[in-house]
């Protein structure tokens, strides 16, 4: 059947999984060394609750999870410098990067390559909370466990310090683009084990838990989109 992803990396092809992970390590390395953040915005009418519904789209075949450390600006904040990043973070949050993997690649316009407004912006798409906690309560965001299980199976669980870059450098950069403005929230990315590593993805019926050290729990239900 035809793929909207993009090929399969040839120098991926007849590797073991583990294999497949040190190669990724290895590429992340050289980023972080290397490399700068990448950025996209996604849309405020895709913040749900931590207690809410993620509502499938219809024709979606890949679903998928992402936990992540939210990050809530509290002051305005444009060329902000690493070493004074924090100083601008009101606090953090459980949040989770809901994306359908096969809405990502645009076959069609490979020049523009990906769509982000069909994979990652639909209704439900960015569970938040419970809560905000305050930044003076998380003396290290790079010190966080974070632990996402799907119908009772752990299946992403890693701290923030294998970040390829840390909150303070994201803070930098994006500030370096654009005004941030108070209550808004950077997703800072989400480690290894989201359903295309494990081949499965979000199917009604499922039961999304994530949690994150000192910030709570989210238990989110999947249902298919209704007429």
């Amino acid at each position: 059947m035809a793929d909207s992803r993009e090929a399969p990396d040839p120098a991926t092809e007849g590797l073991t999984s583990e294999e497949r992970l040190a190669r990724a390590m290895v590429m992340m390395d050289e980023r972080a060394r290397t490399g700068t953040p990448y950025a996209f915005v996604k849309l405020p009418s895709a913040v749900t609750g931590p207690y809410d519904r993620i509502i499938l789209p219809r024709g979606a075949a890949e679903p998928d999870w992402e936990l992540e450390l939210g990050v809530v600006i509290g002051r305005p904040a444009r060329n902000v410098s690493r070493t004074d990043a924090l100083s601008v973070v009101a606090g953090y949050l459980v949040t989770n990067d809901i994306t359908v993997r096969d809405r990502v690649y645009r076959p069609d316009l490979k020049a523009i390559g990906t769509d982000w407004l069909s994979s990652k912006c639909a209704e439900t798409f960015l569970p938040t909370g419970p809560w905000i906690v305050p930044a003076r309560f998380v003396p290290d965001p790079q010190d966080l466990r974070i632990t996402l299980a799907l119908n009772g199976r752990v299946m992403q669980d890693d701290s923030t310090a294998d970040m390829i870059f840390d909150v303070a450098q994201q803070i930098e950069y994006v500030s370096s683009r654009v005004r941030l403005l108070p209550g808004d929230i950077l997703c800072t990315g989400s480690p290894a084990g989201n359903g295309t590593h494990h081949q499965r993805f979000l199917r009604p019926g499922d039961v999304v838990e994530g949690t994150i050290t000192g910030l709570g729990t989210q238990t989110l239900t999947c249902v298919a989109e209704s007429d």
